[in-house]
C-alpha cells in the first residue's frame, strides 16, 4: 500500500563505504597511537574527540542519518545536547569545587 508521502531512496556506493571504513581504521590507529602520548588532563578530551568523530561517521553513513529529514535530526541531537550538558555541568562542579 503506497502513501502520498514522497519516499526517496538514497543509494550509497561501495566506494563511500570503503572510504568511511578506511577513515575508521585510520582513526582507530590514531586512537591507539594517542593512548601512548601524555596530554595531562586532556587525555580524556582527546580520546572522546576521536571517539565522537568515529561515532559520527558510523551514524551518518552506516545508519544513513545523512539522508534523514529535520525531525529525525531533532531526535538524534536532543540526547547529544543533554549528554553534553550533563558532562559540562559535572565538569564545572568538579573543577570549581572548593575544599573545606
Amino acid at each position: 500500500m503506497e502513501t502520498k508521502a514522497h519516499i526517496e531512496e538514497h543509494h550509497v556506493g561501495y566506494t563511500t563505504y570503503v572510504l568511511v571504513w578506511l577513515a575508521l581504521m585510520v582513526l582507530t590507529g590514531i586512537t591507539v597511537w594517542v593512548s601512548y602520548l601524555h596530554f595531562g588532563v586532556f587525555n580524556i578530551v582527546v580520546a572522546l574527540l576521536i571517539a565522537s568523530i568515529k561515532a559520527s561517521l558510523v551514524a551518518l553513513y552506516f545508519m544513513h542519518l545523512k539522508f534523514e529529514d529535520k525531525t529525525t535530526w531533532i531526535f538524534v541531537l536532543y540526547p547529544i545536547v543533554l549528554l553534553a550538558l550533563l558532562i559540562g555541568l559535572t565538569a564545572v562542579d568538579v573543577f570549581f569545587r572548593t575544599t573545606p
